[in-house]
C-alpha cells in the first residue's frame, strides 16, 4: 500500500484540475468495480454491489484533489504573483517549491520583511521560476500549481504533501479491491473540488441519492507541543468523527460505527473538529438529507507541505472500513 500512497501523493491534482489523479486511480480499481463512470463536474464514481436483505444504498467519498495555487500576474521581471486554490496557509509558504502543471519549478519569496516575527499574506509574496523578464517566463496568469514535495518515511510515520486527501483514496482503492462481498449497494466516489467547497461531492451525492454517506478524509490531531486542544493523537487508531464546523453526524452512525469498530478490535478515537469540514456535510444535505458520517484519519501539519499521518492507523482505518461494509446489520432508520 505504501508505494500506491507515494505514487497517488506524487501526482499533481489542484481543485478544478483532476485529471491525472483521476486516470491513476480509474487504472487502479476498474478491474475490481461492477459500473465506473466519470459525472460532469469530474467525479469519479464506482459502484460495485447490489442490495440484498437489509442492505443499503452508500455513498463513500474521499476528494482527489489538493491545495493548490494560482498565477495572478506576471511581473515585467519574471516574478509571478498569485493567489491560492484552497486553504494554503501563509505560515507554510516561504521558500516553498512548488511545480506548475507543465513542469515548471518555482520557490516561494516574499517582499521585504519589517517583521520578522510576522508572516506576510500571500499577495505580499510571489514565486521565482528562474525567468528574468516577462517575455521568458513561462508561466501565464490562471497556471496553478501544487507544492512539490516527495514522499518521506520516518518510522511508522509518512510525510508528503497532498496526505490530504490522497491518504484516503488510497484506502477507498485498497477497500475497493478487497471487499468480495456485501449486502449493500456502495459507490466509492473519488471527488473534485473539496479545496474549495465541497463542489464535487454535492453533485456526485445528487447523483447517487444514497440512503447513508461516509467521507474519507484527513483530520488535525492535538499531540504536537502547545497544541490546539483536541484528542486525536496519531498512532492512536483512525478517528470517528462527532463534529465539524460544518457537519454534526447523525448519532446513528456514530454509534454503529463504534460498534463495529469496538467488535472486530480495532482501536478508534473520537473526533470534533473546531475547524474544517469533510464531504461529509455534502453528502448529508443532498437531496431530502442523508444520514452521514465520517471515518478520519489523524494527520499532522495538515495543509501544509508536509503532512505525517501514522501508517498504522491507515491499515487499522482500512480494517474498520471493511469491517464496516461487510456489516448486515446496519442501523435501521426509525
Amino acid at each position: 500500500m505504501k508505494s500506491l500512497i507515494e505514487t497517488l501523493t506524487q501526482i499533481p491534482g489542484p481543485p478544478g484540475y483532476e485529471n491525472k489523479i483521476r486516470a491513476v486511480v480509474r487504472a487502479e480499481i476498474e478491474s475490481h468495480a461492477d459500473e465506473i463512470r466519470v459525472d460532469a463536474l469530474g467525479n469519479l464514481i464506482a459502484r460495485k454491489g447490489s442490495k440484498a436483505g437489509n442492505g443499503k444504498r452508500i455513498m463513500l467519498s474521499a476528494h482527489m484533489d489538493e491545495i493548490g495555487v494560482i498565477a495572478t500576474h506576471i511581473d515585467e521581471n519574471g516574478f509571478v504573483r498569485f493567489t491560492n486554490v484552497g486553504g494554503v496557509f501563509p505560515r507554510y509558504a516561504p521558500s516553498g517549491r512548488v511545480r506548475f502543471l507543465d513542469g515548471t519549478i518555482g520557490v516561494i519569496g516574499t517582499e521585504k520583511i519589517t517583521n520578522s516575527y510576522k508572516v506576510p499574506p500571500l499577495d505580499k509574496m510571489f514565486i521565482d521560476v528562474g525567468a528574468n523578464g516577462r517575455t521568458n517566463c513561462p508561466i501565464k496568469v490562471g497556471d496553478v500549481a501544487v507544492f512539490e514535495r516527495p514522499l518521506t518515511e520516518m518510522g511508522g510515520r509518512l510525510v508528503s504533501k497532498a496526505m490530504d486527501d490522497r491518504i484516503s483514496v488510497a484506502i477507498l482503492i485498497e477497500a475497493l479491491k478487497k471487499l468480495k462481498k456485501t449486502p449493500h449497494e456502495i459507490y466509492f466516489v473519488f471527488s473534485v473540488q473539496e479545496e474549495v467547497g465541497v463542489r464535487g461531492a454535492t453533485t456526485a451525492a445528487f447523483g447517487v441519492d444514497p440512503e447513508l454517506g461516509l467521507a474519507i478524509d484527513v483530520t488535525r490531531t492535538g499531540d504536537t507541543p502547545k497544541s490546539i486542544t483536541m484528542e486525536v493523537a496519531l498512532g492512536a487508531g483512525p478517528a470517528i468523527k462527532v463534529k465539524d464546523s460544518g457537519m454534526i453526524t447523525d448519532p446513528r452512525v456514530v454509534d454503529w460505527m463504534v460498534r463495529i469498530a469496538a467488535k472486530a478490535k480495532i482501536p478508534y478515537q473520537l473526533e470534533v473538529l473546531e475547524r474544517g469540514g469533510t464531504d461529509a456535510r455534502a453528502i448529508q444535505l443532498t437531496r431530502s438529507g442523508v444520514p452521514a458520517g465520517c471515518l478520519s484519519i489523524p494527520c499532522r501539519y495538515v495543509h501544509s507541505p508536509s503532512e505525517m499521518v501514522d501508517y498504522n492507523d491507515v491499515q487499522n482505518a482500512l480494517k474498520l472500513l471493511l469491517a464496516l461494509l461487510n456489516d448486515t446489520g446496519v442501523f435501521q432508520m426509525s
